[in-house]
């Protein structure tokens, strides 16, 4: 059972590797690790992993996520991007796809309500809508996916998917996936937020426990 978010030694990262705890991965998968070894030889994984090391070292600290985004798309030498977007994040959605294009790449963008395809086509009732009584067409994101497939985007970037949606997305796109932001009303989109002011959030999660 590998509790690397528990370890608080992290010898992989201070490469002592002879402090390692008995839970590390490190001490019983190593034929795992050795698969992870060959699988970035492979066609186009070589490039992801090399530009991100490169794309991690240049811009620590000094880039933001979205130059981040515009330099490892440069060093990978992508030319066409997908933006798969919420409706909730609209405005940011036009401003980002400006900013990429001023950048120099052919963007393609997708919104997650793309079919309107109402929510009673996955059984939901309308007391069960986000507004009941109104017309609510179901997040699309498997048709986002093959939407930006079929137009051959080379990275695809997630902004404000909602949980689960953005999983969909990702197992059904084709091309490598980022995230720009993802989606948190209560939060401003900082979902780390419960995390860094966990003195106020801890007794509303706690509510999540699950019984002995």
């Amino acid at each position: 059972m590998s509790r690397c978010a528990e370890c608080g030694i992290y010898a992989c990262y201070t490469g002592q590797t002879g402090k390692i705890p008995e839970h590390c991965p490190m001490k019983s998968e190593g034929s795992v690790l050795e698969e992870a070894r060959k699988e970035y030889q492979g066609p186009g994984v070589f490039n992801l992993a090399l530009n991100s090391a490169l794309t991690e070292s240049a811009g620590y600290r000094k880039w933001t996520r979205l130059e981040e985004i515009i330099q490892f798309s440069r060093m990978a030498g992508f030319t066409r991007l997908g933006l798969a977007f919420c409706v909730g994040l609209r405005k940011e959605a036009a401003e980002v796809a400006k900013i990429f294009k001023q950048a120099g790449f052919v963007v393609e963008s997708v919104m997650c309500k793309t079919g309107s395809t109402p929510k009673e086509f996955l059984g939901i009732r309308d007391e069960q809508k986000v507004r009941p009584g109104q017309f609510e067409p179901m997040c699309n994101p498997i048709a986002q996916a093959h939407i930006l497939n079929r137009a051959g985007t080379e990275l695809n970037v997630l902004l404000g998917l909602c949980v689960g949606h953005d999983s969909l997305f990702i197992k059904y796109s084709a091309a490598p996936v980022t995230v720009l932001a993802v989606k948190d009303r209560v939060l401003a989109h900082n979902p780390l937020g419960a995390v860094y002011a966990a003195h106020y959030y801890t007794p509303k999660l706690v509510a999540y426990k699950k019984p002995d």
